[in-house]
């Protein structure tokens, strides 16, 4: 039944487990041929993966799977990619629904099933399930998946805000549930975070269209990457606002440090790109959600690169630069978005400026920028 000789996969993942499953029930029924693949990782504790399929019909298999390096992760992708070839070689299966566990992010396992899936499994898609009256409420929420019971691992560091964050950005189809208690604010704020994802109703049709529609995970990957990152526009609906704050001059570290927690506390979801004066060639990642904040080293701006070197940078990146090239900085800027209900945008628009070096630190030049205070080397574990 495989098309082309290729078992169609699709991945469907998301914090909001009923609706996840409603997304997956909704595909065994209007999808012919369809198998459910589900990894429970709830049993981590006790040193097992289970692994349960079915269909429309109901279960086919349960089994388990143990823990690999003690994390329950690592044996769901050492035991995915052997199930899927197994259905496709029975070639009875249409589709197979991978249906990810709470916490699992969708872009690790996309990328598992891509690289690892050989000739007879193809991706076709990644949806996350969403229930829109939770999406606010996922966000804005800093606990640590482990004192909430979906920690992948004894490692596992991430919050519920940020895996929310970059489970619903990744994937390009976003399965609504029905949600009565579901609000216009509730919808305005999924349409910020994510403004170029299709939104679908769960069990549809479209959802079923959609299912082969194809996945590129290189493009996926670099949609998300923070040099080219396909960031959301200013956008105001519903008491909910995106902020788009853009600038070249660079960042005084010591005031930007001193501004985070005021700046993390601003909007329930920030992200971007940045630079700072004594760091002028880092280009540095921006990730912030329900209060938490991510700062990373995210590799040189290309403008710090010899021409050489730009031959081996990836062709979306160099696009993105080019798109946005200063005659004085080159591709360096300071490109934050800021998404929340009730957001205080002129407030915001001054903590940033603030921040940024005077007019007098400016003109000390590039050399005098060095030895300003390294205030986020600690951040950035740059220094022991």
């Amino acid at each position: 039944m495989a098309e082309n000789g290729q078992l169609a996969v699709l991945v469907v993942g998301g914090l909001h487990a009923e609706a996840r499953r409603e997304v997956a029930d909704g595909l065994l029924r209007t999808v012919p041929g369809s198998v459910l693949l589900h990894h429970d990782l709830s049993t981590a504790a006790e040193g097992t993966v289970r692994r349960v399929v079915k269909d429309s019909a109901g279960t086919l298999q349960v089994g388990e799977t143990p823990l690999v390096n003690d994390c329950a992760c690592c044996a769901l992708r050492e035991d995915l990619v052997p199930e899927l070839e197994r259905l496709a070689d029975d070639g009875l299966t249409r589709l197979a629904v991978v249906e990810l566990w709470d916490s699992v992010e969708p872009k690790a396992m996309a990328e598992v099933i891509a690289s690892q899936g050989g000739d007879s499994v193809r991706l076709t898609n990644v949806v996350t399930a969403v229930d829109p009256a939770l999406v606010l409420a996922c966000l804005a929420n800093g606990d640590d998946l482990a004192d909430v019971g979906l920690a992948a691992a004894p490692t596992d560091q991430r919050t519920v805000g940020d895996t929310w964050a970059r489970q619903l950005e990744y994937a390009p189809v976003l399965a609504l549930a029905d949600s009565p208690a579901a609000d216009d604010a509730d919808r305005a704020l999924l349409g910020q975070l994510h403004p170029t994802a299709a939104q679908v109703a769960a069990g549809s049709a479209e959802l079923a269209r959609l299912a082969f529609a194809g996945f590129d995970v290189e493009a996926a990957a670099a949609a998300q990457h923070p040099a080219c990152a396909l960031l959301p526009q200013d956008a105001d609906d519903a008491g909910v606002t995106t902020y788009v704050w853009r600038r070249r001059r660079p960042f005084h570290p010591g005031r930007l440090f001193d501004a985070l927690e005021d700046l993390c506390c601003a909007g329930v979801r920030s992200r971007g790109r940045f630079w700072l004066a004594d760091r002028p060639d880092t280009l540095l990642a921006w990730d912030a959600a329900g209060g938490a904040l991510c700062v990373e080293d995210s590799g040189p701006w290309l403008a710090s690169l010899p021409d050489a070197a730009w031959e081996l940078v990836p062709p979306m990146r160099r696009a993105a630069a080019a798109l946005d090239w200063d005659p004085e900085y080159g591709d360096r800027c300071q490109h934050l978005v800021f998404t929340s209900p009730g957001l205080d945008r002129d407030g915001l628009e001054r903590l940033l400026e603030d921040c940024l070096l005077t007019d007098a630190e400016y003109a000390a030049g590039p050399e005098a920028w060095r030895r300003l205070p390294a205030a986020f080397d600690a951040l950035l574990d740059s220094v022991p």
